[in-house]
């Protein structure tokens, strides 16, 4: 299964959002996004999951980390991109929680496995 996830930065804090309380990954902590549909550019589908989860609009600006995980029962690439916020407030459609982390801060979460490379790659970038 092939996803996407917005590694969102503003004033030096990183968004993050926790999981809703359904499925195995229930309550963990994520970088936001979504699959991509069949046809969907990966950029497109990135802009699509995070207006539908979240009712913001971002600007996609570059690659940051793809990671190949297995779980116990899917496997997924999670292609994570850089991404600004550029209009609207948050609103939670899908998840329980969410922030504006430190990068410490961002450690101490309790983390879906396949972000955990994400957040181990942005420690040594903005470390």
């Amino acid at each position: 299964m092939r996803v996407v996830a917005a590694v969102i930065i503003k004033d030096g804090r990183i968004f993050a959002a926790q999981r809703n309380a359904f499925g195995p990954l229930a309550g963990k902590w994520e970088f936001p996004g979504g699959k991509i549909k069949e046809g969907e550019s990966p950029v497109c589908a990135l802009k699509r999951e995070i207006r539908e989860e979240l009712g913001i609009e971002i600007e996609v600006h570059s690659p940051f980390l793809t990671v190949d995980h297995s779980y116990p029962t899917f496997d997924i690439t999670l292609e994570s991109y850089r991404c600004s916020l550029t209009e609207g407030t948050i609103t939670l459609n899908e998840h329980l929680s969410c922030g504006w982390f430190s990068l410490e801060e961002l450690e101490r979460l309790d983390w879906a496995a396949a972000d955990l490379p994400i957040v181990s790659h942005l420690g040594r970038e903005l470390g």
